[in-house]
């Protein structure tokens, strides 16, 4: 190969290495960190965060893709997201189960497009004095980005049909049509 062809073809190399390379978006203030990432999530990384002297307690959720739902083989889920908006809705929820449940710290990280079976899609992460008010804390922070974060995933099955989902568990994604601004809706 010519030392022309071999400049173009790492070029194309660093174009897709570009394309390909997570650039995570997130909020940080004093104890709270939320993120929306296309990169693996790290347990690590996200312990770290919370991780304090102080803390008595610990607590993580890892929500992972199964390989199954309603007996139909899934192939892989993708997530996508309306990101500012996500994420002041994440900040939103730190901050609320921050204050009502005393806690110390938190950390929500979510990942957007593919996640293959067995990789994790949220991780939140709380750290609290005890464990009764953290473990609290750690399923109300899950039950609200459920709720109310603005992530849509799409369930794709084994032999290429899918279905988008809100984040909520097994509601399926209705169609909206063109001038209704009511979003994504469940049944």
């Amino acid at each position: 190969m010519s030392e022309q062809a071999n400049k173009v073809e790492g070029e194309k190399e660093k174009e897709w290495e570009g394309k390909q390379s997570p650039h995570p978006e997130f909020l940080t203030k004093e104890n709270i960190h939320v993120e929306l990432t296309s990169a693996p999530l790290s347990i690590t990384q996200v312990m770290d965060r919370v991780r304090s002297p102080k803390a008595g307690a610990l607590v993580l959720f890892a929500g992972t893709t199964r390989d199954n739902f309603d007996n139909k083989p899934v192939a892989h889920l993708a997530y996508t997201a309306y990101t500012p908006r996500a994420l002041a809705t994440m900040m939103s929820i730190c901050e609320e189960v921050l204050r009502e449940r005393g806690l110390m710290a938190i950390c929500i990280v979510h990942r957007i497009g593919e996640v293959p079976i067995g990789e994790e899609s949220v991780l939140i992460a709380v750290a609290g004095k005890h464990r009764g008010e953290t473990w609290r804390g750690g399923e109300e922070a899950l039950e609200k980005v459920k709720e109310r974060v603005e992530v849509w995933k799409m369930e794709r099955f084994v032999g290429g049909d899918g279905v988008w989902r809100s984040n909520r568990d097994g509601k399926v994604g209705v169609r909206v049509d063109e001038g209704d601004d009511a979003g994504v809706e469940g049944d």
